[in-house]
């Protein structure tokens, strides 16, 4: 039997070269901007290449993920729905939402910011519960094992939504010591299942560009 398939991406660029970028969380709704849209059609280009068409589509509801999708939908040339699902919006960064880099930096400390990087420990004051977080992971590949067995499934998602993906898996720990846990904009990550154990793939893969 086919091992089920589950993709995660993450959205494309919301600001352009040049544009110092911001903590943009899920109070912010922006939508991609050129390079996002091209990062787009790339990804659905790389899933084309390698074999990962999708067979159902989810995406959180923010103008930057549907737009993402959708995208990828139409590169594949796929009459396919993208499912918008709100347990896919991005996380809530609370005082350093809208913040440039190095103000997030003064407020909370790089220590404090590094470990978010490495291990999703959430700093304080952003509204963020790792367990729920976790257990939607949980729940929804629970359901597409139900569903969906065998197919590829694709989601796009933001960057604080797809870090806690491999606490899926057995050796999350490992994976966290071994790995930038940051998926690229416009990158994606695959899980495959066998039966109900999830192993991570491939991780942190953005298309090529031209």
């Amino acid at each position: 039997m086919k091992k089920t398939r589950l993709i995660v991406a993450r959205h494309g660029n919301t600001f352009l070269p040049g544009q110092p970028p911001l903590r943009v969380g899920g109070r912010t709704d922006l939508p991609l901007v050129s390079t996002g849209i091209d990062q787009a059609k790339k990804l659905g280009e790389h899933l084309l290449k390698h074999d990962m068409i999708p067979e159902v589509i989810f995406a959180g509801t923010l103008k930057r993920t549907l737009q993402t999708a959708q995208t990828i939908v139409d590169t594949l040339g796929l009459r396919l729905p993208v499912r918008s699902v709100h347990l896919f919006n991005e996380i809530d960064y609370g005082p350093d939402e809208g913040k440039t880099e190095p103000e997030v930096v003064a407020r909370i400390g790089p220590d404090t910011l590094e470990r978010w990087n490495r291990y999703a420990l959430v700093p304080q004051g952003w509204l963020v519960e790792p367990k729920k977080l976790i257990e939607n992971w949980r729940l929804f590949t629970q359901k597409i094992l139900y569903n969906n067995p065998g197919q590829t499934i694709l989601v796009v998602t933001s960057n604080g939504i797809a870090r806690f993906l491999p606490y899926l898996t057995q050796n999350h720990e490992s994976f966290f010591d071994s790995n930038d846990i940051k998926l690229k904009t416009g990158a994606y990550a695959l899980l495959e299942a066998d039966r109900d154990r999830w192993e991570i793939q491939q991780w942190n893969i953005l298309p090529p560009h031209k």
